[in-house]
């Protein structure tokens, strides 16, 4: 029985540090939302007016990746005979990437020059007789047959010259191809292929084979998917704040480089390819990494606001309940600024220290909506954006306001 007795102190006392926990909370905190009712009462959830910094982030995730990279395959077939370089090496821009066996193109080249040389002795041979043929012809001593003969063997000739110079500016031109440098200064990625291994040209099967994948890694992108809501208010030259996973802390800056004009899908999300120009690398960031980025689409400082649940909108008005001293509720028009994911920024209508109903007021129904005021011209908060408006929060069914997609609202 004792022990009984004892658990129900215990719960008792409980119980009332509890109590006086909440109430001086209660004292400490008058402008903190409301939840409880009092005995008796029916008391809406409220919030306090004031004033804070409000900013608007996009948030999204993309890779890290070379802004130039180049898969290299040869344009002709052959065998790797050279192949200097490896995964990691830095290559400087007209340096030896690799070479193929040219042993039956030199080959080729040798026999060509060979043809040449009998050719031109032909031609020169041809050219005597058909001027022979002339003098004689003129003089009445040849036949018309005889020099027409001589004439043709000459022409001949001449186009047998010029076919075997083609030949050999064939073969000289794949023998050019033998040799594959670096177009510009790079780093070898990847290396699939190893000496020896015989090589198709990419005028072959699936484009050839892929020999290295080299980079500039001094140039790095990020390319991320920006969803279909928040992309109309990035444009190019926006900057972009951006961390590493990989590397803990590390921190640099990027810029809107490129937004593609047409959406695709990605995770089953519609959204647009972005590119992310990285302006300070830091070595340790490498291709492949994921980087999350964030970029400032709105923001005000020291602005008068209130929680997005405080906004209602009825007949694309946009309005507030605002409690009195009486602890009745008057409802007052307002006009909205910069948004972000929790609250919106008041031009006017309240003022700071006043408090605001978070759900319609049990006496709304008798509340009218009064004349609508002119709106105050919010500046605007990012490059190149008009202050407008977008609905923010809708009155529900039940009499409680819903908020609406506010990722899809900065500048209202």
């Amino acid at each position: 029985m004792m022990k009984k007795w004892l658990i129900l102190a215990a719960v008792a006392a409980v119980a009332g540090g509890g109590w006086v926990y909440w109430h001086q909370h209660q004292a400490a905190h008058p402008g903190s939302v409301a939840s409880a009712a009092a005995p008796g009462a029916v008391h809406a959830p409220t919030a306090l007016v004031e004033k804070r910094n409000i900013s608007f982030v996009l948030t999204s995730a993309g890779d890290v990746g070379p802004a130039d990279q180049v898969s290299v395959r040869p344009e002709i077939n052959g065998k790797i005979s050279s192949l200097p370089v490896d995964i990691g090496d830095q290559v400087k821009k007209g340096d030896l990437l690799f070479s193929l066996d040219d042993r039956d193109l030199q080959t080729q080249r040798s026999s060509c020059l060979t043809d040449i040389e009998g050719t031109k002795l032909t031609l020169e041979k041809m050219r005597r007789n058909y001027n022979r043929s002339k003098v004689l012809f003129a003089d009445h001593l040849l036949s018309q047959e005889v020099y027409e003969d001589s004439k043709t063997d000459f022409e001949m000739a001449e186009n047998t010259l010029e076919k075997s110079r083609k030949t050999l500016a064939q073969v000289e031109d794949q023998l050019s191809k033998t040799r594959i440098i670096a177009p510009f200064d790079c780093t070898v990625l990847t290396r699939p292929v190893s000496m020896g291994q015989a090589v198709s040209g990419s005028a072959g099967f699936n484009s050839g084979t892929e020999v290295l994948t080299i980079a500039n890694l001094k140039d790095m992108i990020v390319n991320a998917h920006v969803n279909q809501a928040d992309v109309v208010r990035m444009v190019p030259g926006q900057t972009a704040d951006l961390e590493v996973e990989a590397v803990p802390g590390l921190k640099f800056k990027g810029i809107v480089d490129r937004i593609a004009p047409q959406a695709t899908i990605k995770n089953n999300i519609k959204g647009f390819a972005t590119q992310i120009l990285l302006t300070n690398i830091d070595r340790r960031v490498r291709p492949g990494m994921t980087a999350n980025l964030s970029i400032s689409l709105a923001s005000a400082e020291n602005v008068v606001a209130v929680p997005l649940a405080a906004v209602f909108t009825e007949m694309n008005e946009r309005y507030v309940y605002v409690k009195k001293e009486d602890e009745s509720y008057e409802i007052r028009p307002i006009h909205i600024g910069v948004a972000d994911y929790q609250y919106a920024e008041i031009l006017d209508g309240v003022t700071a220290g006043e408090t605001v109903s978070l759900v319609r007021p049990p006496d709304s129904d008798d509340l009218k909506l009064p004349a609508p005021v002119p709106a105050k011209t919010a500046k605007p908060a990012m490059h190149g954006e008009k202050a407008g408006a977008t609905l923010l929060a809708q009155p529900s069914a039940n009499g409680t306001n819903k908020s609406s997609s506010v990722a899809k609202s900065s500048v209202l």
